[in-house]
Parts: C-alpha cells; sequence; structure tokens
C-alpha cells in the first residue's frame, strides 16, 4: 500500500492602498532617476520580461474560474504569488507532476525551457522585492517540515537561491503549535495584515509550503479625508449600501471602451505600481469579466488619454479566502493533488501529494497615506464642470507592477461593506 504525505500549500497576499489619484508629470520615462532605475535592473528585466505574457495568461485564465465558481462575491488575489509559489513546487516535481504545473501556469516548454522560468521567477521576486521609493512590496517563501522528512540538499539550495525560501522545522503531531508557528511567520511577513492563515490542521501534514507578498502602496496625491461622504453603493438591483466615498476632482488617466462599456481610470502610486479601476455598466460585469485577457489591458494602457474628471471612489477593506485546488485543476494541475503526484526532487520518495491549497489576500483603501505629501499642486480647473465618474457599482481593481509589467493584484468589488 503506497504511503501518502500531505503538502498543505498556502499562499498570502496583501494590498494595503493609502491615500489616491494620479499626477500625470513624470510617467514618460523622462525622470532621470527612473532611467538609472531601469538600467540598473536591465538584465533582470530581460529574464523576467520573459514570463510576462504567460504569468498574465494565467493570471487572468484563474480571474475566470474564481469568478464562475462565486459570482456574485468580492473577489481579491495576488496572481503572481500563486505563479511564484506553483513554480517553486515544479522544482521538486518530476514527470507529468511537473509538466502540468508548469503548463498550468500557461507556460509553452516547447517555447520556454524550464531552467528560464525558474531564473525569470528568481528575477521576478528580486525586482519586486527591491522596488522603488515609496512602494513596499515583500515577497517570499517558506517550508515547515517535521523533523523525520529530510528534503534533498539540491531542492533546498535551489528553493533558497531562486525562491528566496526559509526552511522551519515544525511538529505537526501537536497542531495547536504548529498553527501558532506557521501563522505568527505568516503575521509578522504580511507586517499584521494576514492573520489565522491556518486552521484545523490534519496532524498527519509533514510539509506545509507558505507562500507570502506584502504590498503597501502611496497614491501619488491623496484624497482629503474631508472630502470623503457618505452616499450609496448599488450591489445589485435589490441591494443598496452606504458607503464612504472619497472624491477628488483633477486630471487622471481616462479611457472608455465602447465594444466592453467599461470605464477605465488609472491611478498611479509613488513608485512602480499602478492601479487600473474598471467600471463596467450596469449589467456588464459578465461579459467583462469572461472576456479580460492581457491584450484587453495593453489595449486600454495604449488609449488611455489625460481628462478633467470628478472622481468618486469608495473607502473600503476586503479580503479573499481561497481554497484553490478545484480551481488550478480544472487549469490542468491534477496529478499534484492525487496519489499520481510525483515529487520526488524535494525528499527523494514519491509518496508525497498536496493536500491543500489555501490562498489569502486583503484590500485596504482610504484616503490617507503612511507620508505626509510634502508637494502642493494647483489644479487648472475649466470653467465649465467636469465629467463625474462615480465608482458605485460593483467594479473591478487591477494592481500591476510597472518595472516587471506583473499582475500584483487582482480584485472585483461587489459590496465594499463586506470584508470578505
Amino acid at each position: 500500500m503506497k504511503i501518502t504525505v500531505y503538502i498543505s500549500f498556502l499562499l498570502a497576499g496583501l494590498h494595503a492602498v493609502a491615500h489616491g489619484q494620479v499626477s500625470p508629470s513624470h510617467h514618460n520615462g523622462h525622470d532621470p532617476n527612473e532611467h538609472k532605475y531601469h538600467m540598473h535592473h536591465r538584465g533582470e528585466a530581460i529574464a523576467c520580461l520573459k514570463l510576462v505574457p504567460n504569468n498574465a495568461d494565467f493570471a487572468f485564465q484563474f480571474f475566470k474560474e474564481v469568478t464562475l465558481e462565486a459570482p456574485n462575491k468580492n473577489i481579491f488575489f495576488s496572481p503572481v504569488s500563486i505563479s511564484a509559489a506553483f513554480a517553486m513546487l515544479a522544482l521538486g516535481a518530476r514527470s507529468t507532476t511537473q509538466t502540468q504545473i508548469l503548463e498550468g501556469l500557461s507556460f509553452n516548454l516547447t517555447e520556454i525551457q524550464e531552467k528560464e522560468i525558474h531564473e525569470g521567477f528568481h528575477n521576478l521576486i528580486h525586482m519586486l522585492s527591491h522596488p522603488e521609493n515609496g512602494v513596499q512590496l515583500n515577497m517570499g517563501n517558506a517550508i515547515f517540515l517535521t523533523e523525520k522528512l529530510k528534503p534533498l540538499k539540491k531542492f533546498l539550495d535551489d528553493a533558497k537561491a531562486l525562491y528566496q525560501l526559509e526552511a522551519f522545522t515544525t511538529d505537526f503531531n501537536n497542531p495547536t503549535e504548529s498553527e501558532k508557528q506557521i501563522n505568527d511567520y505568516i503575521e509578522r511577513k504580511t507586517h499584521g495584515k494576514i492573520t489565522h492563515l491556518v486552521k484545523d490542521m490534519d496532524p498527519q501534514t509533514v510539509m506545509l509550503l507558505a507562500s507570502f507578498v506584502f504590498f503597501k502602496g502611496n497614491w501619488e496625491k491623496p484624497f482629503k479625508p474631508e472630502h470623503t461622504e457618505e452616499r450609496e453603493f448599488f450591489v445589485d438591483a435589490e441591494t443598496t449600501v452606504k458607503v464612504p466615498m472619497m472624491h477628488q476632482t483633477g486630471r487622471f488617466d481616462f479611457y472608455f471602451d465602447e465594444e466592453l462599456a467599461c470605464t477605465v481610470v488609472r491611478l498611479h502610486y509613488n513608485g512602480s505600481a499602478t492601479a487600473f479601476l474598471v467600471l463596467p455598466a450596469k449589467g456588464k460585469m459578465k461579459q467583462l469579466e469572461q472576456t479580460l485577457v492581457k491584450e484587453i489591458i495593453q489595449h486600454w494602457s495604449d488609449h488611455l488619454f489625460q481628462r478633467m474628471l470628478s472622481l468618486y471612489f469608495p473607502r473600503f477593506s476586503i479580503s479573499g479566502n481561497y481554497e484553490i485546488t478545484n480551481t488550478l485543476s480544472k487549469m490542468g494541475i491534477v496529478d499534484v493533488f492525487t496519489d499520481q503526484a510525483d515529487l520526488s526532487g524535494i525528499t527523494g520518495a514519491p509518496e508525497l501529494k498536496v493536500s491543500k491549497v489555501v490562498h489569502k489576500a486583503a484590500l485596504d483603501v482610504d484616503e490617507r497615506g503612511t507620508e505626509a505629501a510634502a508637494a502642493t499642486a494647483a489644479e487648472i480647473m475649466t470653467t465649465s464642470l467636469p465629467p463625474t465618474i462615480e465608482f458605485n457599482h460593483p467594479f473591478l481593481m487591477l494592481i500591476f507592477d510597472r518595472d516587471t509589467n506583473s499582475t500584483l493584484f487582482i480584485g472585483k468589488i461587489v459590496n465594499p461593506t463586506l470584508t470578505s
């Protein structure tokens, strides 16, 4: 009888946003400091840019699957966190299990070698963990092992070098203690934002892989708290809730996509991150979420233009907590969750499978910043009133890193008053 060793696989993501609006002046590549930064990271960027189309394909395919499973709920997750964690797992996978993982992450193995994938993720994690001033972004991975399980030195060395893996010994026979150890680690790494990630642990667990991403960005130009007022948000035809609605008038990157019937507003953070706020016309969310692909994002980017707007955007906090084994199985990552799994590259033994994949992410959006804005800008107002864009019904929020073109977070906010 085959002995099965269980791996619980956990991911944690955070996005904490402070303050809001866009300053259009220095995003045209003319900032000398930005140029120096790009030159310094050019080698890394070339390696990780190879992954960009594949990671984007995975991100939007995963988003489609999750929205089908939870059609009328808030959604928030970090695709780059999931991709990096499973790529690390592929280091220890062999044969069909490894192929399924990499192909499930949207890689075409006739076009990119496994070695290039791992090098690309190594450079991506390094670049994201050393962003420009103004954005705090930490990514990492940890492995918690029972004392009896001895991982191969090659797996540990490669995972440490490529994926910044930290390794810990854990007594899974004592679920209370092991849960505390893992939860404390993740809570510390996500600055207290992700708590109670693990619960009801199976005492048979012998290995747990945890991946986390923490991001905190400051808008280039904050919303003023005194302009925030309670306004109505229309969840659906029957449900209306009151939300604190932030407000600001100014010049924004704007585009209206006639084909998808949605309004796109782009906000920049200090540093290298960008947010796309996407407001579909009422009744058009399903069409948008099922057709969203990287080419549409590129189309929006290419057609944005500066426009004077009166922008209303809700202040809210949500979190997403997903058991994503079924979602990944639908995307072709199957064997790793069954007795057919071959993870012998981790311990040298074949009796290993992944029992559970949990992904937890959190999103905070408010007016305040962690740093006070020192600059004062005078907006030139037109004599006529600018058009009003109000995010007062379900919308999407997509967070990208400009330097690596990575999709950091994807959110669908259906009801901003629900925290999960």
